[in-house]
């Protein structure tokens, strides 16, 4: 770990006398890069630090004992050692999960899919609330969300809704969210007051940039169509909306969030690039049986990850067995505490894998 540490204290290094240099600083798009990953860098070289001086005061504190007759001076460096130890622990913790190697899709904008499932127009209802909760989540974290594309629920609700969110490191925060939501309630239809369960799925994609992804534009059939708002008010009259359908795969996306053509193509385009990688990416997996070992992360639209109990006041995440009594403030997306849990199951699990490989 520490040959690997000194790696990065060497690139902190490098990198940061690389950003003073003039052509570096003439060129945004490189500026812009190598400034994140020394702000990256720069997370692990400052509890590097820490944990560095720490290490040589251990060993001064037992060179002491080793060699120091005086019993005042040996009480205190027992002291020390008594102080420093668990220290280092802690550090030696949190640098082996900074080492992780990270997604490089992370740092990504994200687009999200929320599907009614199973339950008919309570299931449209509740991914309405769904997408609530990630709006109201998305605010906390100053990211911008916007609505691409929808169907609407005929009782309220969307039957289906994409939206674009925008922001730093939202793909890597929202992947968690991909799965099957299931709630359980009384809907508002139901005249007898029993409980129903719905269920929603939710689709997790990282936007990829045109350098990512290789597509011919012969292989996409481009539509143009009258767009309308959420509620079914018009958007505009003219043939703004946009879809796109990739003939060889079959995938059909559409945009009409912009009063834009242009903008609502480039915002479509995008959508059809993250959904073809995503396609291959799976394809990738099952050919080299890399599936995920645990439902962590897997985003698969078959994995019940998270149910919603509206009479217990309750929500349980069934991939690290968690559950809270606070449903309301989870509805108004308070769900950082699942986020932090799963990505710290997943880290534990990547650095079980690692001692084992």
């Amino acid at each position: 770990m520490i040959e690997k540490l000194e790696e990065i204290q060497k690139r902190f290094d490098e990198v940061g006398q690389l950003l003073v240099q003039p052509d570096v600083v003439s060129d945004m798009n490189n500026y812009k890069k190598l400034s994140k990953e020394y702000k990256d860098l720069e997370k692990i070289v400052v509890i590097y630090k820490d944990y560095a001086n720490i290490l040589s005061n251990i060993k001064s504190a037992k060179d002491v004992l080793k060699t120091e007759k005086d019993p005042e001076f040996r009480e205190m460096a027992k002291l020390e050692l008594e102080e420093l130890e668990p220290r280092e622990e802690e550090l030696e913790e949190k640098l082996k999960h900074m080492l992780i190697p990270k997604d490089p899709a992370d740092s990504k904008n994200a687009i999200l899919e929320i599907r009614a499932g199973a339950g008919g127009d309570e299931a449209s209802i509740f991914a309405g609330d769904l997408l609530r909760m990630y709006q109201k989540f998305a605010e906390k974290h100053d990211w911008s969300i916007s609505i691409t594309d929808f169907v609407d629920g005929t009782a309220g609700g969307f039957s289906r809704v994409v939206a674009n969110v925008t922001g730093a490191d939202v793909y890597g925060t929202l992947k968690y969210e991909s799965g099957v939501h299931r709630v359980q309630r009384v809907p508002a239809t139901e005249t007898q007051g029993r409980v129903h369960t719905s269920a929603a799925s939710v689709v997790v994609l990282p936007e990829m940039d045109d350098v990512e992804i290789d597509l011919d534009l012969n292989d996409v059939r481009r539509d143009e169509f009258c767009s309308s708002g959420p509620g079914g008010q018009s958007v505009n009259t003219t043939y703004s909306a946009i879809r796109l359908t990739h003939i060889p795969t079959g995938v059909v996306v559409q945009c009409q969030d912009q009063k834009s053509k242009l903008k609502n193509y480039d915002k479509a385009l995008k959508e059809l690039k993250s959904r073809l990688y995503a396609m291959e990416l799976q394809k990738h997996n099952e050919e080299v049986g890399a599936e995920r070992r645990s439902m962590i992360g897997s985003g698969d639209r078959s994995d019940k990850i998270r149910t919603y109990n509206y009479p217990q006041g309750r929500v349980t995440d069934h991939r690290i067995g968690k559950s809270v009594h606070n449903l309301p403030s989870v509805m108004d997306g308070d769900i950082s505490d699942f986020i932090d849990e799963l990505r710290m199951a997943e880290n534990a699990e990547k650095l079980k894998e690692g001692a084992m490989g």
